[in-house]
């Protein structure tokens, strides 16, 4: 069972070229103490050991996760009774804030957000810098227009130091369709001048073969984030497996459902981590979608519950032989706008040799 050895694999970082000043980690890591309160310290508030643990084997790992879900979902948890879960939700009320900030005050929060290049300059100019954590990306298009690619090369860039426009974290692949190829990491990770193995022992990933795998491979994403610094979640693809076990229009309402139900899942994992996550999108013809100008119009899978659950939103379709053109469609900071980059075996650049 790959999602078992998932949960159970210890990975740490290494000591490498791209690793910081072991100083600058541990102030870091105590800055991220202070905000990631973990679900033990509900014990200090009278909540029973018995009760963390079931928590915790339900996916909850952190007392904000307490708050951010709805009463009814922890109440379904086996051996937790109506009465145990109000009292933990008014413990971890207590422990940590949800309330009204100041424009001030989420103004100094959003400089906890670290920004991870995508590898082409020319991408990253349109993202503001590159793609950010705690928001979930989301790039679609047809096959073989560069998607996993993409994905391949930020599961390097994230492993480079902050200064350097990574994230200085490690990664977890949700691989719905068997597109991860770990052979294809190592000449990335040698164009930016890091240890291929080093790299590949800081990314996790797990095959996802039905929605209910899927989601569930979620808790343990859970797991590892609240164990190691895990700075990106990659699922490639998203809908995929949401085609496959919902057909036709008597099951839409029930996979659009299930759809937001994950989205849910993966945005609230984002904010408690501060995650990046990078999530890759099918398309559909779109009939009525075409013009004079547009030929062949296509649309992402997903509907609205995508649309609205992405932070930004990218398209990207091919260009002449390896080149690659991409179109921010949504983004919170930025204007809609494209950029060319191509594709090799080292990745997404700016004009490949």
């Amino acid at each position: 069972d790959r999602s078992g050895t998932m949960v159970g694999t210890v990975l740490m970082m290494e000591k490498t070229p791209h690793a910081v000043a072991e100083r600058q980690t541990e102030a870091g890591n105590e800055e991220e103490e202070e905000e990631l309160h973990m679900i033990e310290k509900l014990s200090a508030f009278g909540i029973n050991a018995g009760d963390i643990k079931k928590a915790k084997e339900a996916g909850f790992y952190t007392v904000k996760s307490i708050i951010m879900i709805p009463k009814k979902v922890l109440y379904a948890v086996k051996g937790l009774s109506e009465a145990k879960v109000d009292k933990m939700v008014d413990a971890a009320s207590k422990l940590v804030s949800c309330s009204f900030i100041t424009g001030v005050e989420a103004l100094e929060k959003r400089k906890q957000i670290i920004k991870i290049t995508v590898g082409s300059k020319a991408v990253d100019d349109i993202l503001g810098g590159g793609i950010e954590t705690q928001s979930i990306t989301e790039v679609f298009g047809e096959y073989r227009s560069g998607k996993t690619q993409l994905s391949h090369t930020l599961a390097v860039t994230t492993q480079l130091e902050m200064d350097k426009g990574g994230g200085f974290g490690k990664v977890a692949v949700i691989d719905t369709e068997g597109a991860f190829r770990p052979e294809n990491i190592v000449p990335i990770a040698q164009r930016f001048g890091l240890d291929p193995e080093k790299v590949l022992s800081n990314i996790v990933t797990a095959r996802a073969y039905n929605t209910d795998h899927q989601i569930e491979l979620l808790n343990h994403v859970a797991a590892l984030c609240s164990a190691e610094p895990f700075r990106l979640l990659i699922v490639d693809s998203l809908t995929a497996l949401f085609r496959s076990d919902f057909s036709g229009r008597g099951e839409l309402a029930e996979r659009q459902q299930k759809l937001n139900q994950m989205m849910s899942k993966i945005k609230r994992l984002a904010d408690q981590y501060n995650v990046a996550v990078f999530v890759t999108n099918q398309v559909m013809a779109d009939p009525g979608g075409g013009s004079v100008f547009v030929q062949d119009a296509k649309k992402p899978i997903g509907g609205h519950i995508l649309a609205h659950a992405s932070s930004v939103r990218m398209m990207v379709r091919k260009g002449k032989g390896e080149s690659r053109v991409i179109k921010i469609i949504q983004h919170p900071n930025m204007p809609e706008a494209d950029a060319t980059f191509d594709i090799s075996n080292q990745g997404i650049c700016d004009g490949c040799d």
